[in-house]
């Protein structure tokens, strides 16, 4: 079969690829034929530079981990599942053994396989290829979206989870900063979630119209007017909660500024270290949190959008061939004209 290997940074290759799974069925699993799967800001970073931070490619490695399929083989022991459905894959495998699983915190799993991941080695491979062997866990059934919008499930979660660690919504007065797939998806959870308005910043106008489409009532392009944001800074602040998705110092800080006092902090995006205005923080009472990754999310991320609670239709800008992925991965890297380039397998 066929899979999307990067090699090096630049260095992406469409290539036959020999499994590591077997050619049997286990007890549990499923075979899956891949119809979609997402580019995401990590597939990226392998793509452009090898790597982030201190996680760098050291081996061959099948990108991708946001991918749906059709169910084309069903092992022993599964149900609810039947041949040809479609299913979102979770990319996400804790294993279920140690301390953290067991005290219900699967997402920070001491021993997680997480597909297309560098960080250990072996490398974990990717889902990027036209079939893959998978538990029936992994799998939510997707019947009723396309698989454009059932690869969209892991994002999602990663939103979903986001919310969830902030509390309550209903009523409240929401900012989210960095208009990526991440910041969009936040927007859709926050409306969701009831939050009674949301207000989105980013540096294109591209992403902010894009939020507008995702519930945004208000988008500040901070990259043209660095100050819009400080008529929300009058008094204590304005917003409850900030869902934070960039990941870089020059959106938090500012951001700090407009939060009410026992405001919350989301800090959804991962980019370099940052120094932190803590006197502000301390002051405002503010709660700092993190948001890593998700579980029982996953499921509920599929369930409304089979319900059409959340619209992820209008996030999928572009969609390419297998044998095109070298272009998908350039699209996908300008944020001028993508929000979520997808691969269709079949």
């Amino acid at each position: 079969m066929k899979a999307i290997v990067i090699h090096g940074p630049k260095d992406l290759r469409v290539e036959e690829y020999a499994s590591i799974e077997g050619p049997r069925l286990g007890s549990g699993e499923v075979r899956l034929k891949i119809a979609a799967g997402g580019i995401c800001g990590s597939d990226l970073h392998y793509y452009n530079h090898g790597g982030f931070g201190t996680v760098r490619l050291r081996e061959a490695m099948v990108l991708g981990h946001e991918v749906s399929g059709h169910v084309t083989e069903i092992g022993e022991g599964v149900s609810g599942l039947t041949l040809g459905d479609l299913v979102a894959v979770s990319p996400s495998r804790p294993c279920g053994h140690c301390a953290y699983c067991h005290d219900g915190l699967p997402n920070h799993c001491e021993n997680m396989r997480f597909y297309g991941s560098a960080m250990p080695f072996p490398h974990i491979q990717g889902a990027f290829r036209q079939e893959l062997i998978v538990t029936a866990t992994q799998c939510a059934p997707a019947n009723g979206l396309t698989p454009g919008e059932a690869a969209m499930a892991e994002p999602l979660a990663v939103a979903l989870h986001a919310v969830g660690r902030a509390g309550p919504l209903l009523g409240k007065r929401v900012l989210v900063t960095g208009c990526g797939p991440i910041g969009q998806l936040a927007i859709a959870a926050a409306r969701l979630a009831g939050a009674a308005s949301v207000v989105a910043t980013d540096l294109s106008d591209f992403t902010l119209e894009m939020a507008r489409k995702m519930g945004a009532d208000e988008v500040i392009n901070t990259g043209v007017d660095p100050e819009a944001l400080a008529a929300y800074s009058v008094g204590k602040g304005h917003f409850d909660v900030l869902f934070e998705c960039t990941g870089v110092a020059p959106a938090l800080i500012p951001a700090i500024d407009t939060m009410r006092p026992r405001g919350v902090i989301l800090q959804l995006g991962l980019g370099a270290e940052m120094p932190l205005p803590m006197t502000k923080i301390a002051a405002k009472e503010l709660d700092l949190r993190g948001s890593f990754r998700f579980h029982s999310e996953f499921a509920n991320g599929v369930l409304a959008m089979q319900q059409k609670r959340i619209d992820v239709r209008p996030l999928i800008t572009q969609e390419f061939a297998l044998e095109d992925a070298v272009k998908a991965f350039e699209t996908a890297s300008d944020r001028s004209k993508a929000v979520k380039a997808q691969l269709r397998f079949t």
